[in-house]
């Protein structure tokens, strides 16, 4: 859930609107128990609540990756040493480390380890090509990286000029045991010389994590203890400019989110130890806070997946599994859905199927519901605000009933929709969605002027997307940020695209739109006009590829003779998406762009 948001008022004064008649009537929607507001002071720290959660737990198991298990012992022993490893060579109480990662071991060691070493996790897509990898470490002055071997060649090409001194490299197999197995030898040689997923490449000084852990294990911990206002994450997360932002996360604002998440669903997933499928990658904030922190407050069990794409690899390895929990997107439960395996599993271990970032199809649910028995259960937050704002009542006994809502406010939160006018939105009346509360973000790292545009003297978080909400407190979102294309879960920003796009000799002019995608919500579709005939669509996507991470590259290319444009020669993204929403729903209003009946299902999104 990236979002942006356009910009609030300036701080207002003395001429400020009336409080709306909507704040806190939410409150009497609350599930039974669950509070109002949660105590932010619970625990110091992001690495205090891991501490706690690891004594009370030590004996259960954490994880699970590719049938292999690691208990929450393991997982702290573990931390310890790569903490003590990240001291030992250097690196300070408020460096940036970046974790590139997907969802193995590896993952929760590395992060935990450099939250109780003092640093800021920088989180990175593994997916990402050198050129996005190269603005992150440049942004952030990240001076060390933990990098899987398949994507280090991407890390070798993005090193020259960024801050990195220290290179951390893993493999697949490397702590599926205490000692490197048998069975994590084999599957590491599959995967390098069967399966050619590592390209070749050169990091001169890079230490393998089995050595980096080795050598933390032998050197002391200095304990580190870091502030409520200090930094835990720099988040990275889109701008309408293109260029990725960090989000700047404090322990506070995760504590705070994982706290809200946590009152609102534990009293119904307590009694015993859950299992919890964890598809979604950790370093998207949604899977990091609810799969990687929340459940490891319940002491719950976290089944890894590296690559949820292979969705007929996934269904075999959960042949042995049962799970009581799930948090997914859309795609990936129709995928899902479209398993025959899977359909035909005992589903009468699920309590909760969650949702976010994208909109839940009502086809999708409706079909997930018939297969499992169980509803999808919907939120939406941003990576702003930790990510979560809202959440849909859980009540296993008399579960809510999908309707595209996205929800209630969490606790210690609060909403508002902002007008046009700058006046604040009453009952029924749409507005731009504005959030206060102890998990909104400080600003963007390094970039004041992007933050005052978000973020108001009074604590406003303007999320960019229109939304209004009912007499009962529930938030349905009817729009977003106009030029936002939101793909499989995943933001894309049309003017990163066309900066690409355009760097390819052969391009005049681009305009990238989303266009409306049954499968991943929209598509990417770019406009292009050529500079002289006979440039390719294959000419365009082969350039995309190189410098676009894959769910980034256009699917449709159409070439034109010109755009549309103001009297100023600024091109008219809106009148492009207007004549390809017409070409989907003849009903829209091109005037606006919204649906008509003003109930469109751009909810349960986590940006």
């Amino acid at each position: 859930m990236e979002s942006n948001g356009g910009a609030p008022p300036a701080a207002q004064s003395s001429a400020d609107p009336p409080t709306p008649n909507t704040d806190g009537i939410w409150y009497a929607s609350y599930p039974p128990r669950v509070p109002h507001d949660i105590d932010v002071t619970q625990y110091q720290s992001v690495a205090h609540f891991f501490d706690e959660c690891t004594t009370q737990f030590r004996g259960r198991t954490a994880f699970v990756s590719v049938g292999c298990e690691m208990t929450y012992d393991t997982l702290a022993r573990r931390a310890n040493a790569f903490a003590a490893y990240l001291q030992r060579i250097g690196i300070k109480r408020g460096d940036r480390v970046a974790i590139m990662l997907p969802n193995t071991f590896q993952y929760p060691v590395s992060l935990f380890g450099v939250l109780k070493a003092g640093a800021v996790v920088v989180n990175v897509n593994p997916l990402y090509t050198p050129r996005e990898l190269a603005h992150q470490l440049k942004d952030s002055g990240a001076t060390a990286i933990v990098v899987f071997e398949n994507f280090a060649k991407t890390l070798e090409e993005a090193l020259p000029e960024t801050a990195v001194q220290h290179i951390v490299i893993t493999a697949l197999g490397d702590l599926l045991s205490s000692g490197l197995n048998a069975k994590g030898r084999l599957l590491n040689f599959v995967i390098k010389r069967i399966q050619k997923m590592v390209p070749a490449y050169r990091l001169p000084g890079a230490v393998r994590m089995r050595r980096a852990l080795a050598i933390g294990a032998r050197s002391p911990l200095a304990p580190t203890i870091v502030s409520h206002d200090e930094l835990a994450f720099l988040q990275y997360t889109g701008g309408t400019t293109g260029v990725a932002k960090g989000a700047m996360l404090t322990h506070r604002n995760i504590v705070a989110n994982l706290l809200q998440a946590k009152a609102w669903a534990e009293r119904e997933l307590t009694s015993e130890i859950e299992t919890v499928l964890t598809p979604l990658p950790l370093y998207h904030i949604l899977s990091l806070t609810v799969n990687g922190l929340i459940f490891l407050g319940l002491g719950g069990r976290n089944i890894l997946i590296a690559n949820p794409r292979d969705t007929k690899r996934v269904v075999q390895m959960l042949r042995k599994q049962t799970f009581t929990g799930i948090l997914a997107i859309n795609t990936l439960y129709k995928a899902l859905l479209e398993n025959e395996e899977f359909c035909k599993r005992d589903f009468s271990n699920l309590k909760l199927a969650m949702a976010g970032g994208m909109a839940t199809q009502r086809a999708v649910a409706e079909r997930f519901k018939a297969v499992t028995g169980k509803p999808i259960i919907e939120g939406y937050g941003l990576t702003e605000c930790s990510p979560i704002v809202a959440f849909n009542p859980v009540d296993l006994n008399h579960p809510r009933e999908f309707d595209g809502s996205i929800g209630l406010p969490a606790p210690s939160t609060f909403v508002r929709f902002r007008k046009d006018d700058g006046t604040w939105a009453n009952i029924g009346e749409a507005g731009e969605l504005c959030v206060k509360g102890p998990q909104v973000m400080e600003g963007y790292w390094m970039r004041p002027d992007e933050t005052a545009k978000v973020l108001d003297a009074d604590g406003w978080l303007a999320t960019g997307d229109i939304g209004v909400m009912d007499a009962a407190g529930f938030i349905r979102l009817i729009d977003r940020k106009k030029d936002m294309i939101l793909v499989s879960g995943f933001n894309v920003y049309p003017s990163e695209i066309e900066d690409v796009i355009a760097m390819h000799p052969g391009v005049r002019e681009v305009a990238a739109i989303g266009v409306p995608d049954e499968a991943q919500g929209e598509r990417v579709k770019v406009f292009v006009v050529p500079r002289e005939t006979g440039l390719t669509r294959e000419e365009i996507l082969e350039h995309c590829r190189k410098n676009l991470t894959g769910y980034k590259v256009p699917k449709l290319i159409e070439f034109r003779r010109e755009l549309p444009q103001t009297n100023v020669g600024k091109i008219l993204r809106r009148a492009l998406r207007d004549e390809e929403m017409a070409k989907h729903d003849p009903m829209r209003t091109s005037a606006t762009g919204r649906p008509r009946n003003g109930n469109g299902n751009a909810g349960g999104s986590v940006h």
